[in-house]
């Protein structure tokens, strides 16, 4: 149960020579000499209490979260520092603003979440889209590529074990919500359509399906803060990804389907993490990716706005003016990820003035759609660009 954590250790002036004897000689020189390794272990919340006494931000990279992420969190709120992740789990994500977000907000601490790929670029792509917009944003669709070099490319397979309980799960996720009392997010405008499970994009000359991540309910988290907090109008949002030709859909479908029968059972759950190359055909590993094949992956999220032109009013009439947005980064889960969690960090630290006026846990939209996150990213490798300006 033993897990290394990157903090930002603002506060500890310790000699840099005493650290590195307490952990063997471990140290990050890239950080600067005031920067040290601690070591903390999940299980022993003394050690993840000091851990958080020094410092401001916590770089959360414990995951699965539903099994490791929680002392983390609860550590960082009793102790006063701030906490970032990289969770793509609804679960535990909400889990965490159903028990920990009033006690972040009296501790005046920030808990966000989903501060990796593939949630970084889409929630802020939506909010880049709706800023682009000269008129009001009703509906965003996102449609993620991924292209890989002749090495192709993996995951390493605590991602695929994420996603195994978290499918398993589904029926607590919706006791959850209801425990919550989530407040319904208003459509305005058009109803944003549902597409197929499987369907032709004409944009992309490719077979699509529905994104199976998180990013849907994260952006919904972030569109209901900044309606009802801020009195924003929500924007409705659909997620995709490219898959291919028709033999790369079959293929998809029937490895899709034998993951969600196995899923159900303890048996089949414990097949499928113990041999996630075999089930996932080579996607996830538990190597994960060589260099060669994160040095040749690269991803592209397209985001296709519509929404009304200025002076036109949403609940009358059809959508009158559509956009059509990027964001494009290198290797997503182990080049793109880290540039989106530092700099989250980053923004939390340095654009503080604009963070909400209380502490507590937030989705990426929610705590940063003030700041300069947007910029930091673009400027690092993970660029947002306006494809085609709207048009009446």
């Amino acid at each position: 149960n033993l897990h290394t954590m990157l903090s930002w250790n603002v506060n500890c002036n310790e000699d840099k020579e005493n650290k590195i004897t307490k952990i063997n000689g471990w140290f990050i020189t890239a950080l600067g000499p005031e920067v040290g390794v601690l070591l903390c272990d999940v299980s022993d919340p003394a050690s993840l209490a000091a851990m958080a006494k020094q410092t401001r931000v916590v770089l959360n990279c414990v995951g699965p979260y539903r099994f490791f992420g929680e002392p983390v969190v609860k550590a960082c709120v009793e102790n006063g520092a701030s906490c970032i992740d990289i969770s793509g789990e609804p679960q535990f994500l909400e889990g965490m603003y159903l028990k920990y977000n009033e006690k972040a907000a009296e501790k005046k601490v920030y808990i966000i979440g989903s501060c990796g790929f593939d949630s970084i670029p889409a929630d802020m792509g939506v909010l880049y889209t709706r800023d682009k917009l000269k008129g009001t944003l009703t509906a965003v669709e996102s449609f993620l590529s991924v292209k890989t070099g002749p090495e192709g490319s993996c995951i390493h397979d605590g991602t695929w074990k994420s996603a195994v309980y978290g499918l398993a799960d589904q029926d607590n996720l919706k006791a959850l919500r209801k425990k919550i009392g989530y407040s319904p997010v208003p459509v305005v405008g058009a109803k944003l359509k549902r597409r197929g499970l499987v369907f032709y994009s004409k944009e992309f000359k490719q077979y699509s399906i529905p994104f199976m991540g998180s990013d849907v309910s994260v952006v919904k988290r972030s569109q209901r803060y900044l309606h009802s907090q801020l009195q924003e109008t929500p924007v409705q949002y659909g997620a995709y990804v490219t898959v291919g030709g028709l033999g790369s859909v079959m293929k998809l479908m029937f490895a899709g389907i034998l993951f969600l029968l196995l899923v159900k059972f303890s048996f089949g759950r414990k097949l499928l993490t113990k041999y996630p190359e075999f089930f996932s055909a080579g996607r996830f590993t538990k190597k994960g990716p060589t260099q060669k094949q994160m040095d040749g992956t690269s991803f592209t999220m397209t985001f296709f706005g519509e929404g009304y032109s200025e002076g036109q009013d949403p609940q009358n009439g059809k959508p009158n003016v559509k956009i059509c947005t990027q964001v494009k980064g290198p290797e997503p889960g182990y080049v793109a990820t880290p540039i989106a969690m530092v700099q989250a960090a980053v923004a939390l630290l340095e654009d503080s003035a604009h963070l909400p006026k209380e502490g507590g846990v937030y989705s990426p939209g929610a705590a940063f759609s003030k700041t300069k996150l947007i910029d930091r990213l673009s400027k690092r490798g993970v660029e947002f660009s306006v494809i085609s300006q709207p048009e009446v």
